[in-house]
C-alpha cells in the first residue's frame, strides 16, 4: 500500500510540475525574463529561472505528502524534518531566483553570490538535524558536538548549493545530474536504510526534476537558473545530512567539486573568469572555446571530440551524465 501511495505522489508532483513549467515558459517570455542559449550557433532566447516551477512542484508535492501522512496513515514522523527540510530548499530557491533576478551581471557582484546563500542552512541547524558523531578519515570517530548543528550543517548546504550552480551551461545537465544524485539518495535510504519518508522526499523532488527534464532537454525550451540549482544542491546537502549519508554524497558530489578547482585556475593565473560554454559552430556541433581548459565542462567537450571527433552539446551532457552514473554504481559496490 505505501508504494501505491508513493507512486501516486510521484505522479501528482510530475504532473503538478508539468503544469507549472508550461505555463512559467509562457510567462517568463512575456514579462522578457530571458537569456541566450550560448551552445546554439544563432543563440535563441530561451525563459530563464524555470528553477521556480521545479521548486512550486516539489514543495506541493511534499504537501501532498505530508496531508496523506497526517490524514491517511495518521502519523507525524519526522514531521519536524520534513517541514525543515522544505524550508531550506524554499530558502535556497528563493534566493537563487533573486540571483537570477539580479544575477552579477544585473547588480550583484561575484563575491556577493556566495553570501546571498549562507540563510540557507539555518532551517536544518535550529532542529540540530543529523548525528554531530562521524567518523573522520585519519582522525577516526569524532562527536563534533554544537559545531555540527551550528557550523558543519549550515556550511555543508551553503557549499553544496554553490557547488551545484557551477556544473552547468548545456541543456539537461542540471536537471539531469540533480535528478541521478537524487535518485540515488533515494534508493539508498528506501532499500538500505529502510527511512521512507527520506526516501519519499527524494523520489518527490526527483519527478519534479523529470517534469522540468522534458523541458529543459535538448533543445532547451526553458533554463534551470540558480532558482534550480541552488535549490537541488541544498537539498541534495540536506538528505545527505537528514539520512547520515555525508561521505555517499561526497562521492557523488565529484564532479562539482573538480569543476570548483578547476574554475579557479583563470584566477590564479590572473586570468578573467572564463564561461563554460562551447564555441557553436553552424551544424550545431561544439569547439573548444579556449586553447586550454577551465572548467570540466571544457574537460568534458575536450573528451568528448577526442572520442567522436564531433561534439554536439546532447554529448557533452549525456557524458556527464553517464561519469554520474558511474559514481552511482562505484558507491553501491563500495558502501554495499
Amino acid at each position: 500500500m505505501e508504494i501505491v501511495f508513493g507512486l501516486l505522489v510521484f505522479l501528482v508532483t510530475f504532473f503538478i510540475t508539468v503544469f507549472l513549467v508550461s505555463n512559467w515558459i509562457k510567462k517568463a517570455r512575456s514579462v522578457g525574463l530571458v537569456g541566450k542559449d550560448m551552445n546554439k550557433h544563432n543563440k535563441p532566447e530561451i525563459p530563464e529561472a524555470g528553477g521556480i516551477a521545479f521548486l512550486l512542484g516539489t514543495t506541493a508535492g511534499i504537501f501532498f505528502y505530508i496531508f496523506l501522512k497526517t490524514f491517511y496513515f495518521h502519523t507525524n514522523t519526522a514531521i519536524i524534518e520534513i517541514f525543515a527540510l522544505t524550508v531550506t530548499i524554499l530558502l535556497a530557491g528563493f534566493l537563487g531566483f533573486l540571483d537570477d533576478v539580479l544575477g552579477w551581471k544585473k547588480g550583484l557582484k561575484r563575491w556577493q553570490k556566495p553570501l546571498l546563500t549562507v540563510p540557507i542552512g539555518i532551517p536544518l541547524a535550529v532542529v540540530n538535524a543529523g548525528q554531530s558523531v562521524m567518523n573522520v578519515p585519519f582522525f577516526g570517530v569524532v562527536d563534533f558536538g554544537i559545531i555540527y548543528p551550528l557550523v558543519i550543517v549550515p556550511l555543508g548546504i551553503v557549499l553544496a548549493a554553490n557547488g551545484f550552480n557551477m556544473l552547468a551551461g548545456y541543456n539537461g545537465l542540471e536537471a539531469g545530474m540533480g535528478l541521478i544524485i537524487l535518485s540515488a539518495l533515494g534508493l539508498i535510504s528506501w532499500k538500505i536504510n529502510s527511512n521512507l519518508w527520506l526516501a519519499t522526499v527524494c523520489f518527490i523532488a526527483s519527478a519534479s526534476l523529470l517534469a522540468f527534464l522534458v523541458f529543459n532537454w535538448y533543445p532547451a525550451k526553458i533554463f534551470p537558473g540558480d532558482s534550480l540549482t541552488y535549490a537541488v544542491g541544498a537539498l541534495i546537502a540536506a538528505v545527505a545530512i537528514l539520512g547520515n549519508m555525508e561521505k555517499i554524497a561526497i562521492i557523488l558530489f565529484i564532479p562539482f567539486i573538480l569543476d570548483a578547482l578547476l574554475s579557479l585556475i583563470p584566477e590564479a593565473m590572473g586570468e578573467s573568469k572564463k564561461e563554460a560554454f562551447g564555441k557553436p559552430n553552424p551544424d550545431g556541433s561544439l569547439e573548444m572555446p579556449y586553447p586550454k581548459i577551465y572548467g570540466l565542462e571544457h574537460l568534458g567537450l575536450w573528451i568528448v571530440k577526442k572520442i567522436k571527433r564531433k561534439a554536439y552539446e546532447r554529448d557533452v551532457t549525456l557524458f556527464f551524465l553517464f561519469v554520474e552514473l558511474v559514481l552511482v554504481a562505484l558507491v553501491w559496490v563500495v558502501y554495499f
